[in-house]
């Protein structure tokens, strides 16, 4: 790990953050499209939602999802009995600078919803 991945901006503009809410569940989610040729099995999954606002959320995913790429995620609903399937578009990824060694691990994944 170099001291540079780990190192991210701090946004002194909290303004556009200020409506997230934290929010720890987990999120199925769907790619939408082939990317790279990767397997069925990487296509489908779960992530860890860690913050949401009605722009988009944060999620902690064990694979780094390309930017850009579209997902459809299940976002949870009042009632832990329904989700809300939506459509969001990857914007950023960052690597957690612990884990598993030869670029396995864990990834932040910034999401915007689509609407």
């Amino acid at each position: 790990m170099t001291q540079t991945e780990w190192e991210w901006p701090i946004a002194t503009d909290l303004q556009k953050h200020n409506e997230r809410v934290a929010l720890l569940r987990p999120i199925p989610f769907e790619m939408t499209t082939q990317v790279d040729g990767q397997s069925d099995s990487a296509r489908s999954g779960k992530a860890l939602s860690l913050n949401i606002s009605s722009g988009g959320m944060l999620v902690l995913m064990d694979q780094a999802p390309q930017v850009e790429q579209v997902l459809k995620v299940l976002v949870p609903t009042p009632t832990s009995l329904a989700g809300t399937p939506t459509l969001a578009e990857v914007r950023w990824t960052r690597r957690v600078p612990f884990g598993k060694p030869n670029g396995q691990g864990t990834y932040f994944v910034g999401l915007k919803f689509m609407f």
